[in-house]
């Protein structure tokens, strides 16, 4: 499937895994909406007709790929298929995971297994694909999509958070590798915090409430802006989003032992919300599938979700100004974690 815009003849190839919902959906309109061309791959069927209709009407050429990013040989067709049509690709997003929101005992080792194939061996599989096909044209940027769960781990999500874990230390090898064949290729991180998206509707929860993102929580298109700059300023190894990921991140630094402390204390109930756990799980299927459903890129948190982070824009400008003020913010959360936790 393919729109009829004038990205063609200007806009950069873009591809974007896991865009269907979330931070892929607004990721894949972002970059749209500069006339690029955006590659979706995917799962659901809905999800990836909804996001099409979205690229199109934004001012950018989709083309639709149904694609698990674990089955690395489906990654590969994928990726011939967007340079059989659009002749080459400037940019590859890995973005698609998935969860289970659970304690470590209560997660079954096929589901362990199975948040590993896709949040982290759909990263590395996507980023050979990519490679493959930017490395003869000594050109491109593989984006990471991350956490701040990239470095700190926290309750009731260790799977999760070990396929981050995993891919930090994935991309780290790889820019190395990049950097000694002095390569043109680029990769970089984001970094993100709690968003505002569909995904604690439809992974899979085993808590007694309903899940739902650690405050503070952002819109999608905070992320989505965050990826299409690192994309074109990929010569810095990594993006923090959000003064909340700066906070835990800086803290995890400087107190880890007491920030395992706070988070015992407090994270089990700050991702949950009242009510019945239920809906669609997308762990073995896309969400959307038997249901018929777009679930689009804002999850059900839009009352309490903040659309800008002057942190975010402090990153992109950042000088010495900048880089005091993240820092400080950082230094300042870690001694009031401190305070909290002594009580």
């Amino acid at each position: 499937m393919r729109g009829k815009g004038t990205a063609h003849e200007h806009g950069r190839v873009i591809v974007v895994t896991g865009a269907t919902g979330g931070v892929g959906r607004a990721t894949a309109r972002a970059f749209a909406a500069r006339g690029d061309r955006v590659a979706l791959l995917a799962r659901g069927r809905e999800g990836l007709a909804a996001a099409a209709d979205e690229v199109q009407r934004a001012g950018g050429e989709a083309l639709v790929v149904g694609v698990d990013v674990c089955d690395a040989k489906a990654v590969d067709a994928a990726a011939q298929q967007v340079v059989d049509t659009f002749g080459h690709i400037d940019v590859w997003v890995n973005n698609a995971f998935t969860g289970v929101f659970a304690p470590v005992t209560e997660v079954a080792p096929d589901e362990f297994r199975r948040v590993t194939e896709v949040t982290y061996l759909g990263y590395v599989f996507g980023s050979r694909a990519a490679l493959r096909h930017m490395r003869p044209r000594d050109r491109g940027t593989i984006v990471q999509v991350g956490s701040a769960l990239a470095y700190r781990g926290i309750p009731l999500q260790s799977a999760y958070c070990g396929a981050k874990h995993a891919i930090q230390g994935f991309n780290e090898s790889l820019r190395c590798e990049l950097l000694h064949a002095r390569s043109g290729v680029r990769t970089t991180m984001v970094q993100l915090p709690g968003l505002n998206t569909p995904q604690f509707d439809w992974v899979l929860n085993r808590m007694a409430g309903r899940a739902r993102p650690v405050a503070p929580v952002y819109q999608p298109e905070v992320a989505a802006r965050a990826i299409v700059h690192a994309a074109s300023h990929a010569r810095r190894r990594e993006y923090w989003v959000g003064g909340s990921t700066v906070a835990t991140l800086i803290a995890n630094a400087v107190v880890p032992g007491l920030l395992d402390r706070y988070l015992a204390r407090t994270n089990f109930d700050a991702q949950q919300d009242e009510g019945t756990p239920g809906g669609p799980v997308n762990l073995w299927a896309p969400a959307d599938g038997p249901h018929g459903h777009d679930f689009g890129a804002h999850g059900h948190f839009d009352d309490e979700a903040v659309a800008d982070s002057p942190q975010q824009w402090l990153s992109r400008n950042r000088g010495r100004l900048g880089a005091a003020l993240t820092v400080g913010a950082g230094i300042l959360a870690a001694r009031r974690l401190a305070g909290l936790v002594r009580r």
